[in-house]
């Protein structure tokens, strides 16, 4: 049961990046890509009636985390409290963002959400991989389990790299997923930066699967979700480049699933590594509820989790269509 609970938590990690993986693609890249403020708008609207939903994943990961193994969950919140407090802030403007940037008719108003929205939208990606990388690398804990480092050591550079690979992961879905979802000249400009993110992509999967299999072992030993990531992150810059709009998105997202899942894979059984000692590891076995929380917990999810898949699965279905920017209406004189 505890293991079962493991895989379920990492399920619920990976169904948040490659849910919000494109979310957050969109935000960082709406700024760039789109010649002007109705571009933007159409860009942003890709996403606007899922991005809330996709939001919950994480919240639905952070409680598993707590109810399943609640040492493990009040070690890591310590360790990475400010850096918590700092993605709170990030899903706070960018979720506002959405709402507020065309509530006053004015540039600086509307320069400064969008603005909001692209930052908000990197530092989620960037720091919670940052942290993912940080339970597999290992951090200073002592044999109370409690952290014993400051903020600065949580930016180890696998950690650092780790964040930096989602960011690009998310970059790359958010452009194979505007590809889907829009027309015209946005379009064309979107696949033309889909095929240009998928071979940076690549190269930064590549790295992270060399370095992860360096940290996990001490020496390279891929598991299979690393093979898959390397595959599937090659597929989409292959497809990509031959305009096949669906298999390129559903690589991504495979890519990014496959990326966060080997953290998981390397890290079982444990849940943190100690730095200061490999005796001080936080463990699935040390750090579980009791097996009738367990299974209540699992009962639960047998009811729940399909109905909350099928109902998003059906808002996909309902917003399925593609997006244009509205043509300009020219006027003609003498007609009323």
């Amino acid at each position: 049961m505890k293991s079962l609970w493991f895989v379920i938590v990492a399920f619920f990690w990976v169904g948040f990046f490659v849910l919000e993986g494109f979310d957050f693609g969109v935000g960082m890249l709406h700024s760039f890509v789109a010649r002007n403020d109705t571009e933007r708008r159409v860009a942003v609207n890709t996403i606007g009636p899922t991005w809330d939903g996709n939001e919950v994943w994480l919240i639905v990961a952070g409680a598993a985390t707590f109810a399943a193994f609640p040492l493990w969950y009040s070690t890591m919140f310590s360790a990475f409290y400010l850096a918590l407090l700092i993605i709170l802030l990030a899903l706070m403007a960018r979720g506002v963002s959405f709402e507020y940037r065309g509530k006053i008719d004015d540039p600086r108003w509307g320069t400064a959400w969008k603005w909001g929205m692209t930052l908000g939208s990197a530092l989620v990606p960037l720091l919670i991989g940052v942290a993912l990388g940080d339970l597999l690398h290992g951090l200073p804990i002592n044999r109370n389990h409690t952290y014993t480092g400051s903020f600065w050591n949580l930016l180890v550079p696998y950690g650092l790299y780790t964040g930096v690979t989602l960011v690009a992961l998310s970059l790359l879905s958010g452009a194979t997923f505007l590809v889907l979802k829009t027309s015209g000249e946005l379009h064309d400009r979107m696949a033309r930066l889909a095929r240009a993110t998928s071979v940076g992509a690549a190269l930064m999967v590549a790295g992270f699967v060399v370095w992860t299999g360096l940290v996990a072992s001490r020496g390279f030993v891929p598991n299979v979700f690393a093979a898959i990531a390397v595959v599937a992150v090659l597929g989409a810059a292959w497809v990509a480049g031959n305009e096949q709009e669906g298999w390129a998105f559903a690589l991504a997202s495979l890519a990014m699933a496959a990326s966060v899942a080997t953290i998981f894979a390397q890290l079982y059984s444990n849940v943190m590594v100690s730095s200061t000692s490999p005796l001080f590891n936080i463990t699935v076995g040390n750090a579980a509820a009791s097996s009738y929380a367990l299974t209540v917990m699992t009962v639960v999810a047998c009811i729940f989790a399909p109905i909350v898949l099928a109902y998003q699965g059906w808002s996909y279905h309902v917003f399925r269509r593609r997006l244009a920017a509205p043509r300009a209406v020219v006027e003609t004189p003498g007609r009323g």
